[in-house]
């Protein structure tokens, strides 16, 4: 049968996912702000689980229904099957969002559909699930437009940026899948030299090596679907181990990481360690300001600092135009990827920026800016744009 799906994203990186949702069978994909929707068997949610590395969560939608008031949503998600795709015994946890629902508490909603759903499995079997706000073995989500409501069973359980491979995390760590559409989004092939010159916990190095290598980004973590009645252990197994084979055995890779935090470096290695992929990252504690380039042509992608705190203002400001000047002397025959919140980027680091993709990094607002690092296209503070 064919089951509806919807995977939310990161802000900025719809189109990139519907493109990968294609590669992975998924059917009559849809984009929406902030994520994609789609069909295939059900099936699919064992491969887009263990495949996309751009997916926040895959949803299953399992209802779906016109509604005015806080009782309509009740009896629409009360009619559901609940019982059949769940155990009574499995926790469970409601999360509602909503875009210009006339209702006025969400709150409430999400109370009449956690009770909708305890109340059908109550008619069923004579009890209610319990529920577990910080570690539920099954979740629910709705989502109510002005007029209708969708009822969703979440497949992946925690979300899927959570790769299990972070040990440590920095202070305004990148999220996983974030990383990878960045990567994407450059337009980075694997055997083209990938440089992170301010790499954090290491996490943009990390998604490309794990790229290169062929690995499911979802291999080494558990997913919602095995809480669901319909879950194929076999099956299950089966499509991971094909996976687990086809994954190429670590080696060396024209990637670099470095920082100048110790303590970045540190997590860094951690993090590479956890994800298997020892050896394939150079790693280097360095500054960006005075490393040298690693090869004589390739991709930078980075997260520069941008100023969260007010106190880091006047530093900041006086970073981007030294970064600016290092990128022109000494990447030449680069193209360099900074995403950043901080719109005085652009307008202080000199350089002209000959692409720039709205993201959201969480709730902040990004851009991603491209730089096409020529001789001569060095620019001053003065002469640069506004940076929209």
């Amino acid at each position: 049968m064919t089951e509806h799906f919807f995977a939310p994203c990161p802000r900025g990186l719809e189109a990139a996912l519907a493109a990968e949702l294609d590669v992975l069978g998924a059917a009559e994909i849809t984009t929406t702000d902030g994520g994609a929707a789609f069909t295939g068997p059900i099936q699919l949610a064992y491969r887009a689980n263990l495949e996309s590395r751009l997916a926040s969560r895959i949803l299953w939608r399992v209802g779906h229904g016109a509604y005015r008031d806080e009782n309509d949503v009740y009896d629409l998600a009360r009619a559901l099957d609940w019982p059949r795709w769940f155990r009574v015994d499995r926790t469970i946890r409601v999360d509602v969002a909503a875009s210009r629902s006339p209702l006025t508490s969400l709150e409430f909603a999400t109370l009449r559909i956690k009770d909708a759903v305890c109340d059908r499995h109550r008619a069923v079997g004579g009890v209610r699930p319990s529920i577990s706000k910080d570690r539920p073995d099954v979740r629910v989500h709705a989502y109510l437009t002005a007029t209708d409501a969708s009822f969703y069973l979440d497949t992946s359980g925690e979300p899927l940026f959570k790769r299990g491979y972070r040990r440590e995390t920095a202070e305004a760590p990148l999220r996983e899948n974030l990383a990878a559409g960045l990567l994407r989004l450059a337009g980075w092939q694997p055997g083209t030299p990938l440089l992170d010159p301010m790499c954090g916990s290491g996490t943009i190095a990390i998604e490309a090596a794990m790229i290169a290598l062929d690995m499911a980004p979802g291999l080494k973590r558990t997913f919602g679907f095995q809480k669901l009645a319909w879950y194929d252990g076999p099956a299950w197994q089966r499509i991971k181990q094909a996976a687990q084979r086809r994954a190429r055995p670590p080696a060396p890779l024209a990637i670099w990481a470095s920082d100048d935090d110790a303590t970045a470096i540190h997590q860094c290695s951690e993090n590479i360690a956890a994800a298997g992929i020892e050896g394939t990252i150079t790693v280097e504690r360095a500054d960006a300001l005075t490393r040298a380039s690693p090869a004589p042509t390739g991709i930078i992608v980075t997260n520069p600092p941008y100023g969260v705190r007010v106190a880091e203002s006047g530093a900041l400001a006086a970073f981007y135009p030294q970064l600016g000047d290092v990128l022109k002397q000494r990447y030449a025959g680069w193209t360099a990827y900074l995403m950043s919140g901080d719109t005085r980027l652009p307008k202080l680091i000199g350089l002209k920026a000959s692409r720039r993709t709205p993201l959201f990094n969480g709730a902040i607002e990004c851009r991603l800016y491209e730089y096409r690092l020529i001789a001569g296209s060095m620019r001053s503070p003065a002469q640069a744009e506004s940076g929209r």
